[in-house]
C-alpha cells in the first residue's frame, strides 16, 4: 500500500487537535480516549442489518457441520484468534469447529512476523491446510480493509464456495467488496495515528463477539442466557456449571451434583433430566433428535 493511498483511509487520518497530545496530562489524554471510545457501539450499530445477516448465514452453514474460520493479520488477526480459542470452553464446540488463522501462523500472536500480512498466496495455502468448502464459513478481518492476507483469504474461500465474510472499518473497502457479507465498521481516525489496535480493534472485537455469541445461541448452545454447553475443564467452571442447573432448574444441590455426575458434567443434559424427569441416557437421546436444543427437546 502507498503512502497516499494510506493516507486516505479514515482510519490513518490525522487528528491536529492531538498534535500536543504528548503535553497533556494523563487524566486528560485518559479522557481523550475514553471518548473517542464512545463513538464505537454507535459505528457497530450502524452496521447490525449487515451482521445479523452474516449470522443467518454462518448459522445455516455451522448447521449442516459447517466451520467458522477468522482469517487476518496483526492486531486483526489476534482477534480472531482469541475469539476463536474461547468457543470451545464457552460452548462446548468441537475441536476444528471455529478457527483462528492469523497471517505467519503461531508466531505472529506475540511478535512480527515481517510480510506475512501482505500475502495473499500465504492466505490460500493456510485455507488448502483447512480444505475449505461450501458448508464453511471465512471471515476475513482488516482495519483498513486492503491487507492482502484477509482479501487473499476470502478471494480463495469464495471461489471453493464457502461463504465469505468481510469485516473492516473502512467504507467502500475492497475487503467488503470481496465478500459475500460486507461488514464496514467506520471508527474513524485514532488517537494515535494509524493505532487500529485502539478504535478500529475495538469494533473488530464487538462484532466478533456477536458472530460467535449469536451464531453459538442459533445452534441451540445456550438455554435462554445460560451456557449450557460449557466444558467444565476446571474447578471455577465446574462451580459455574453446578450454579447454570441450578439457575435453569432450581433443583436442590443434592440433585445436581447427582444429575451432573450421571451426565459426565455435561451440564445441558443434567438440566434435561432435572427438568423432563428422564435418566442421563434418555436424555442424551432427547438431544441428539433436537439436534442439541435444550429447549426443543424439552418441548418434544
Amino acid at each position: 500500500m502507498n503512502p497516499d493511498e494510506l493516507a486516505s483511509l479514515a482510519t490513518e487520518a490525522f487528528r491536529p487537535e492531538l498534535a500536543d497530545v504528548d503535553t497533556l496530562p494523563t487524566a486528560e489524554i485518559a479522557h481523550l480516549m475514553n471518548a473517542g471510545d464512545q463513538a464505537v457501539p454507535a459505528a457497530v450499530a450502524d452496521q447490525l442489518p449487515h451482521i445479523a445477516a452474516a449470522i443467518d448465514a454462518i448459522a445455516e452453514r455451522m448447521a449442516r457441520g459447517g466451520r467458522l474460520v477468522y482469517a487476518g493479520a496483526g492486531t486483526a488477526g489476534r482477534l480472531g484468534v482469541l475469539d476463536a480459542s474461547e468457543c470451545p470452553p464457552t460452548f462446548n464446540t468441537a475441536p476444528g469447529q471455529v478457527v483462528g488463522l492469523i497471517a505467519g501462523g503461531p508466531r505472529a500472536m506475540v511478535e512480527a512476523v515481517e510480510g506475512a500480512e501482505d500475502s495473499a498466496a500465504l492466505a490460500a495455502q493456510d485455507l488448502t491446510a483447512l480444505a475449505v468448502g461450501p458448508d464453511d464459513t471465512v471471515i476475513g478481518v482488516s482495519a483498513s480493509g486492503r491487507t492482502p492476507y484477509a482479501v487473499g483469504a476470502v478471494d480463495y474461500a469464495r471461489a471453493r464456495g464457502a461463504l465469505t465474510v468481510g469485516l473492516s472499518c473502512n467504507p467502500g473497502s475492497p475487503l467488503a467488496a470481496a465478500a459475500e457479507h460486507g461488514i464496514e465498521i467506520v471508527t474513524g481516525p485514532e488517537l494515535i495515528t494509524g493505532s487500529t489496535r485502539l478504535k478500529a480493534g475495538t469494533a473488530q472485537k464487538l462484532v466478533l463477539n456477536m458472530v460467535s455469541t449469536i451464531t453459538m445461541i442459533r445452534l441451540g448452545k445456550t438455554y435462554g442466557n445460560l451456557m449450557v454447553d460449557v466444558r467444565a475443564s476446571n474447578e471455577k467452571l465446574r462451580a459455574r456449571s453446578h450454579r447454570i442447573v441450578a439457575l435453569a432448574t432450581g433443583a436442590p444441590d443434592g440433585d445436581i451434583a447427582a444429575a451432573l455426575d450421571a451426565a459426565d458434567g455435561e451440564v445441558k443434559q443434567a438440566v434435561l433430566a432435572l427438568l423432563a424427569g428422564v435418566d442421563a441416557d434418555t436424555a442424551a437421546g432427547l438431544l441428539t433428535k433436537s439436534g442439541g436444543h435444550l429447549r426443543a427437546a424439552l418441548e418434544s
